[in-house]
């Protein structure tokens, strides 16, 4: 029997504690470091599939909060109270129309990844397009000090964006989780307390 390339202590993890993907612990240290999320909480997952950050968010808010997931392919999740799906594409998707359909929110979490080539610089561009429409989203639906998580790739744009980000948000800051696969480029941005106004 082959032994799938992908299977690693976390893989396991997962699978023993009957999450839907191995990308929950990423988002358990991001929420354990910068307490984001709080019972009653009302979030945004872009991206949802397959569910496993959805699935811990829904842990998190209880019954008074809320989970709002996006994405194409449809998360694995029961149908439960405080959870809505919507099926759509992130690319296609009206920030305003949104914003009537969800209010404004506490959280928004964005974990999108492009579909990678191996190409270091094309990775990286495909990467930016989903952080730029993802940090739109977030700018335009957050209530004053909300929170926004974000799934970038390294390169020369964190820089930028970052500096971008730091007008709207207290605080921002990086972070690779332990469990982000050692040869990945990929790091989280994540940025506190939203103002609501741009502090250039």
């Amino acid at each position: 029997m082959m032994k799938n390339k992908w299977e690693d202590y976390y893989t396991r993890k997962a699978r023993d504690e009957k999450w839907l993907a191995r990308s929950v612990y990423k988002l358990q240290e991001i929420d354990q470091k910068f307490k984001l999320i709080r019972k009653g909480s009302r979030i945004l997952d872009l991206g949802c599939a397959p569910g496993s950050w959805s699935q811990y968010g829904i842990k998190k808010v209880g019954k008074q909060g809320e989970v709002i997931g996006i994405d194409c392919a449809k998360p694995k999740i029961s149908n439960l109270p405080n959870f809505r799906f919507i099926s759509a594409d992130i690319l296609d998707i009206n920030i305003k129309w949104l914003k009537n359909e969800t209010g404004a929110l506490d959280l928004v979490l964005s974990d999108l990844a492009p579909a990678t080539t191996g190409i270091k610089d094309t990775d990286i561009n495909r990467s930016m397009i989903l952080t730029a429409l993802a940090s739109e989203i977030a700018l335009g639906i957050l209530k004053n000090k909300g929170c926004f998580v974000c799934k970038i790739f390294e390169g020369n744009e964190i820089k930028s964006f970052k500096t971008d980000m730091k007008k709207y948000f207290r605080q921002i800051r990086l972070l690779k989780p332990q469990a982000t696969r050692k040869r990945s480029r990929e790091i989280y941005l994540i940025g506190i307390n939203f103002t609501g106004e741009c502090q250039s």
